[in-house]
C-alpha cells in the first residue's frame, strides 16, 4: 500500500503534525438571514429552535472577531446530531449566499480539487480588510462557501492566515459517502484559496512584487503544448521528436533485436524519441527502477538478444543479475556510458558509515534490514550477510515494515539509506499512533494503537544519505509553493525532505496531494484528469511536480493518450493540464537533515566530473549548482550514446566492453557469489508483493540466523 492509499484509508493519518492541535477543525461562517423557512441555529441557542437566525443575530456575528466566528461555526456543526441535520444547515446557508455574476464565474476564479464547480473572488478593501465572495453549482458546496465567507469576509489578511484548518473540521462532518466526502473537502480548498489571496494582499501592502512563477508546461485538449519559462521551453523542445532519429533507432532495434529499458528520469530528448519509437518497436519500456529488470526478462523471452539500460549503474547491474537468474546469461546488457553512472543514494549505502549502521543492527537481534531498491547489488549482498535484508520501493516500504513488525515479535527494523524517506516513515507512524484502532486496522489488519506505539522505538533509519535531486525540495521551494501554489495539486516523491512531505500530505487530506513513487505520481495525475474528462466541464488542472523533471515526457504522453481516448461526438470541454517545475537557487544542497547528513567531499568531486549537465545554461536552467530537480547522473544517458551502442552491436571488436553491465563474479566475505546473495533480498520483496507476507526463509533467518526453516 503506497502512502496515498494509507491516507485514503484513514484521513487522520495525514492530520497536521503532532505539535498542532489534535482535533481537526474548520473555519466558521456567519450567515446572512436565510430566505424561506429554513434557518441556522447557533450552538448557544435554546432548543428547540428554528434553523433560521434573526437579523439581529446575523448582525451581531458580523461584528465579532473572525477567530470567534470560526469557533462558533465549528461548535455549531460539532454539536449537530447527525449528517442530515448538518446538511440542512449547509443548505440553509447556501440559500442566503448571493450568487456571483457571470463575469466572476470564470476559470481564473475556479477552486481546484472540488467535485462541483466552485468560484472564489477575494480582494483587499481600502480599510485593509479582505472581502470575499464565492459560489458553486452544487448547493451543498455553496453551503460550505457560505460558511467561509460569513466567517472571514471583513477579516484582516493576517486574521485569514491565522485560521488553522484543524479548527474547522466539524464542518466536514456533514459528509456521507465518497461523493459527499469529496464535497466536504470544498471548505478546506476554499480556505486555502482565501489564504492565498490574503498573502498576496499582504505582499501588495508591503510593496513586495509578486514572485516569478515556476516554469511550467500546459497541455491543451488538442495535445498542443505551451511552455512558460526557459526551462519549460527546453523540456518542450523534445516532446515532438525528430522523425529521422526515430526511424534510425527503430531500424537498428529491429535488425539487431535490441530491447530498451529506461527510467522515468531520462533526458526529455531521449524519452521523446523512445516514446515515439515504441509505436514501431514494442520492446521499449520506461518505468521506475523496480519494473526495469522484469521488463528486460520479458524482452529476452520475446527473443531480444541485447538489452540497453538507460539509468544509473545499479539499475544495469540489477538487470544483468535478474537476467542471469532467469536463464538468459547470453543476452547482452549495455549501459550508456564508458564512465561510471553514479547515484548519491547508492554511494551512501556503500560507505563505511552505512556498514557501521548495519553492524549496530546485527548486535540487536531480532533485526531486519529494509533496504531501498536504489542501491547496488554488491551493497545488498554485503548487507544481507550482516543482517537479514529485504528490498523495498517507495510504493511498498510502509506496508513492508508494518508486516514485518506484525509477523516477527520483538523485531527491530533498520531502514536505509535514504534519510528523508526514513524520517517520513517515522512521521507516518507517529501520526498513526494517535489514530483509532479502527482507522489503523484499515491500513493494516494486524495492528492497533498499542502495537504502533510499541514499534516506534524499534524503528531505526540511516541518518546520512539522500537523493541529490529530491534534496532540492526543502524550505525555499516549499515556501514558494505555499505562497503561489498552495491551491494546486501537489505531488511528492517519498524521498523528499520533511517540509515537502508534510505539505503534500496536508494537501492529501483535501484530495489535492499524493506522496509515493514515480508511478504513484503518474497515476494521481491521470486519475484527476479522468475525473475532469468525465465531468466534461471547462477546467484547468495545475500539478506541482515534486520529483525529477524527467517525468514530464511520460506525463505528457499519458495526458495526450487520455485526451485522445475521450474524444466523442459530443461537445468536448476545454480542459488543460499544467505541470509546474519547482526551481531552487541551490538544487544540490549541503543542508543536513537534523544536522545529521551532508554531501561529503567525494560526492562533490563526482559531480564536478559529470560531463552532462541538463537544461539550458542560465536563468531557470538546471545545473549542479542550482535550478530544477534534474539528476546529472541520469542525464549521462544521451541519445547519442544510445545510437552509438545500437550501431556497434554486435560488439565483435570489443569496442563496447566499457559499456557492458557489471556481472559480479566476485564473492562475499562468506565466500558466496555477490550476484546470488544480492538477488535474495529482491526475491524476498517479490514474495512479499505476491503474498503480502514475509517469506518463511527470511523470518527464520531473522529469528534463528542462517539455515532453512523446517517444514
Amino acid at each position: 500500500m503506497d502512502v496515498s492509499s494509507l491516507a485514503a484509508a484513514a484521513p487522520s493519518l495525514v492530520a497536521p503534525p503532532l505539535h498542532h492541535k489534535p482535533h481537526l477543525a474548520f473555519p466558521p461562517h456567519h450567515p446572512s438571514p436565510a430566505r424561506g423557512s429554513i434557518g441556522v441555529r447557533c450552538a448557544h441557542s435554546p432548543s428547540p429552535h428554528p434553523l433560521r437566525p434573526s437579523a439581529a443575530t446575523a448582525d451581531e456575528e458580523v461584528s465579532l472577531p473572525p477567530s470567534l466566528r470560526v469557533r462558533r461555526l465549528a461548535e455549531e456543526f460539532r454539536v449537530s446530531p447527525d449528517a442530515a441535520d448538518r446538511a440542512r444547515r449547509l443548505l440553509a446557508r447556501a440559500a442566503a449566499l448571493p450568487r456571483l455574476g457571470e463575469a466572476d464565474r470564470v476559470a481564473a476564479n475556479r477552486v481546484m480539487g472540488c467535485v462541483a464547480q466552485v468560484w472564489l473572488v477575494g480582494r483587499c478593501d481600502g480599510a485593509g480588510r479582505m472581502r470575499f465572495a464565492a459560489d458553486s453549482d452544487s448547493e451543498l458546496s455553496r453551503g460550505y462557501c457560505a460558511c467561509l465567507v460569513s466567517a472571514l469576509d471583513g477579516a484582516r489578511p493576517e486574521e485569514v492566515l491565522d485560521v488553522d484548518p484543524a479548527d474547522l473540521a466539524p464542518l466536514g462532518g456533514a459528509a456521507a459517502g465518497t461523493g459527499a466526502r469529496s464535497r466536504a473537502s470544498t471548505w478546506h480548498n476554499v480556505l486555502i484559496g482565501m489564504q492565498k489571496r490574503a498573502r498576496a494582499a499582504i505582499a501588495a501592502r508591503e510593496g513586495r512584487p509578486a514572485g516569478e512563477p515556476f516554469p511550467s508546461l500546459i497541455i491543451g485538449r488538442d495535445g498542443a503544448i505551451r511552455a512558460q519559462g526557459t526551462y519549460a521551453e527546453a523540456q518542450a523542445m523534445f516532446l515532438s521528436p525528430n522523425e529521422s532519429k526515430i526511424s534510425e533507432l527503430v531500424k537498428s532495434l529491429r535488425e539487431k533485436k535490441i530491447g530498451i529499458v529506461a527510467h522515468f528520469y531520462m533526458d526529455p530528448e531521449v524519452q521523446g524519441i523512445l516514446t515515439a519509437s515504441k509505436k514501431h518497436w514494442p520492446h521499449i519500456h520506461i518505468s521506475d527502477s523496480l519494473v526495469m529488470a522484469d521488463s528486460a526478462v520479458k524482452m529476452a523471452e520475446a527473443g531480444c538478444e541485447y538489452i540497453t539500460v538507460l539509468g544509473v549503474d545499479f539499475m544495469s547491474e540489477n538487470v544483468r543479475a535478474i537476467l542471469d537468474q532467469a536463464g538468459y546469461s547470453k543476452v547482452g546488457v549495455y549501459r550508456m556510458s564508458s564512465d561510471q553512472i553514479g547515484c548519491s543514494l547508492a554511494d551512501a549505502a556503500s560507505s563505511s558509515a552505512y556498514t557501521h549502521f548495519l553492524k549496530e543492527a546485527s548486535r540487536s537481534p531480532p533485526s531486519l534490514h529494509v533496504i531501498y531498491i536504489n542501491t547496488s547489488l554488491e551493497t545488498k549482498a554485503h548487507a544481507h550477510e550482516l543482517v537479514p535484508t529485504i528490498t523495498c520501493t517507495s510504493s511498498n516500504v510502509v506496508a513492508t515494515i508494518l508486516q514485518a513488525f506484525a509477523q516477527i515479535p520483538g523485531l527491530s527494523v533498520w531502514y536505509g539509506p535514504d534519510s528523508y524517506m526514513g524520517a517520513n516513515i517515522a512521521d507516518l507512524f507517529q501520526r498513526m499512533a494517535v489514530m483509532s484502532d479502527e482507522e489503523i486496522a484499515e491500513i493494516h489488519p494486524s495492528h492497533n494503537k498499542k502495537s504502533i506505539n510499541a514499534l516506534l522505538p524499534r524503528l531505526h533509519y540511516y541518518q546520512d544519505g539522500n537523493c541529490i535531486v529530491h534534496d532540492m525540495f526543502g524550505h525555499e521551494v516549499v515556501d514558494k509553493i505555499k505562497e503561489q501554489y498552495c491551491d494546486a495539486f501537489l505531488t511528492a516523491h517519498f524521498e523528499v525532505p520533511g517540509e515537502m512531505f508534510s505539505l503534500s500530505m496536508e494537501a492529501k487530506t483535501r484530495g489535492m496531494g499524493v506522496v509515493g513513487s514515480t508511478q504513484n505520481i503518474l497515476d494521481f495525475i491521470k486519475n484527476h484528469l479522468m475525473e475532469a474528462l468525465d465531468r466534461n466541464i471547462n477546467d484547468h488542472l495545475q500539478f506541482v511536480l515534486g520529483t525529477e523533471s524527467g517525468m514530464i515526457t511520460s506525463i505528457v504522453a499519458a495526458v495526450r493518450e487520455l485526451f485522445d481516448s475521450y474524444k466523442t461526438s459530443q461537445q468536448s470541454a476545454n480542459i488543460e493540464v499544467e505541470i509546474v517545475f519547482p526551481v531552487s537557487s541551490d538544487a544540490v544542497s549541503n543542508t543536513s537533515v537534523n544536522g545529521s547528513h551532508h554531501l561529503d567531499s567525494s560526492t562533490v568531486t563526482d559531480l564536478d566530473n559529470v560531463s552532462v549537465v541538463p537544461g539550458v545554461s542560465s536563468g531557470e536552467g538546471c545545473s549542479i549548482h542550482g535550478g530544477c530537480a534534474s539528476c546529472p547522473y541520469m542525464k549521462m544517458n544521451s541519445l547519442r550514446s544510445l545510437l552509438k551502442v545500437c550501431h556497434q552491436l554486435p560488439d565483435r571488436d570489443n569496442r563496447l566492453v566499457a559499456y557492458q553491465a557489471s556481472r559480479f563474479n566476485a564473492k562475499t566475505p562468506l565466500g558466496k557469489l555477490v550476484a546470488e546473495v544480492g538477488c535474495e533480498p529482491i526475491l524476498h520483496m517479490r514474495h512479499f508483493q505476491a503474498t503480502k507476507r514475509l517469506p518463511d526463509k527470511l523470518v527464520h533467518h531473522v529469528i534463528h540466523g542462517k539455515g532453512e526453516p523446517t517444514s
